[in-house]
């Protein structure tokens, strides 16, 4: 598979490889992807504008959408843009293995992600009914009972790592809540959901393992059902069968863990090292709606969308993309296109219009309860930990960046210590 990639010569007409041998071409993953992704698409918009060839692990190619209009393009036109991977040509003839860390971020399943048109609509409809059913049910309730048990585990130390004691596995303890799993659950799936997103090695073994738990859940959620997602599914009019109730779960689980994570743990870092944003959150003076709408725009949880299928030979940015390629698209660079932000430093307080939650008919279902995880963790560890002040200088704080996501590595704090709530 390699070998065929590495030669300009043996891709397929169109591909992104026969713009160059694989040796010329930027990749999304490996040590340089890893600590200076903002470069690499710095310099992919300079050499070939708004669009540019890329190559993604096992030195797949790929198309990287660096334009916010573009982006938009792509998430607003499934008939040209589609999210049915069965058609990505590389996988058709055989140059991704079905063992590739690819598969699980791009690989086609029965879910509504998998696909357009009528299919996506009555499996998005099972999904978006029964997160909104949970977001009326006390969410907020949840987040603050495992953010204070969270707190709890710090409080009188005196010191915390913010990501690794608080964000890196919150979200996923208010999940197991509205799941109907066992809080025990919650630690291991959330190495596995960040491992399936990391890619690497051991991506397939963790992402076998969380469909074990979710498939022992569904099974016991049909003998024993309760007022959880889960439950909803397996009785939604939908009519969902066996492999998309897991597929869904899976689905849900992962990506409003891992990007709920990523994004809490921003957004603590941006209040941590502008002290004036602090200080007006626990004053009531500054709505945290606001902190998260900005870091949205300048780090969004995801860097980059995986992915859309041309479905036909077309144009896009002066590019010739042939059918069946395999477009990802660049959140973090569309949303910092100089074409539209030629000053990232102006304000862009009430502007929504940023790509971090997608777009189009597969924009995020999941927002509202994304959202009310973060708000209330936030609101929660202000005002429990007084004297709350980052630990080191904030030009010390570093991320590690895989092909879709940039992560912050921790967030060493300290606080006055306190005894535990009771």
């Amino acid at each position: 598979m390699t070998d065929q990639l590495t030669n300009g010569s043996s891709a397929p007409g169109g591909c992104p490889v026969a713009h160059g041998g694989a040796g010329d071409l930027a990749r999304l993953y490996g040590a340089d992807a890893a600590l200076d992704p903002h470069g690499i698409y710095g310099r992919l918009r300079k050499e070939h504008g708004a669009v540019a060839p890329v190559l993604l692990e096992g030195d797949i190619p790929a198309w990287l959408v660096l334009g916010y209009r573009e982006n938009r393009r792509v998430l607003d036109n499934p008939r040209q843009f589609s999210r049915d991977s069965r058609i990505w040509r590389d996988w058709k003839e055989g140059r991704v293995e079905a063992t590739s860390p690819l598969i699980p971020m791009l690989g086609w399943r029965p879910d509504c992600v998998s696909q357009d048109g009528e299919p996506h609509r009555r499996l998005r409809g099972a999904v978006t009914d029964n997160l909104q059913t949970l977001a009326g049910r006390g969410i907020r309730r949840h987040v603050t009972h495992f953010a204070n048990k969270q707190i709890d585990a710090f409080a009188d130390a005196g010191s915390a790592d913010l990501v690794g004691d608080y964000a890196e596995y919150l979200p996923m303890l208010v999940l197991t809540r509205l799941f109907g799993l066992p809080a025990a659950e919650g630690h291991n799936l959330a190495v596995s959901c960040a491992q399936v997103i990391k890619g690497g090695e051991g991506a397939l073994a963790h992402n076998d393992r969380i469909m074990e738990i979710l498939g022992e859940l569904a099974e016991r959620k049909r003998a024993e059902p309760g007022s959880d997602f889960t439950t909803g599914l397996l009785g939604h009019e939908a009519g969902l069968d066996d492999d998309e109730i897991l597929s869904h779960l899976r689905l849900v689980l992962i990506t409003a863990h891992t990007t709920t994570s990523n994004l809490l743990a921003r957004v603590l870092q941006l209040i941590l090292t502008d002290t004036s944003r602090l200080a007006g959150l626990v004053s009531g003076q500054l709505n945290i709606t606001t902190v998260v709408e900005e870091v949205m725009w300048n780090t969004p949880p995801l860097a980059v969308l995986p992915g859309r299928f041309a479905t036909a030979d077309l144009e896009l940015a002066g590019h010739h993309i042939k059918e069946g390629d395999l477009l990802v698209l660049g959140l973090t660079a569309g949303n910092l296109d100089p074409e539209i932000r030629p000053d990232t430093g102006v304000s862009i307080q009430g502007n929504q219009s940023h790509l971090a939650f997608s777009g189009g008919a597969h924009e995020c279902p999941g927002q509202n309860i994304g959202q009310a995880i973060i708000e209330t963790a936030v609101d929660v560890l202000v005002h429990r930990l007084p004297g709350l002040r980052l630990a080191v200088p904030a030009d010390d704080l570093t991320s590690t960046a895989s092909t879709w996501e940039a992560r912050l590595d921790s967030l060493p704090v300290e606080f006055a210590a306190q005894t535990a709530a009771v």
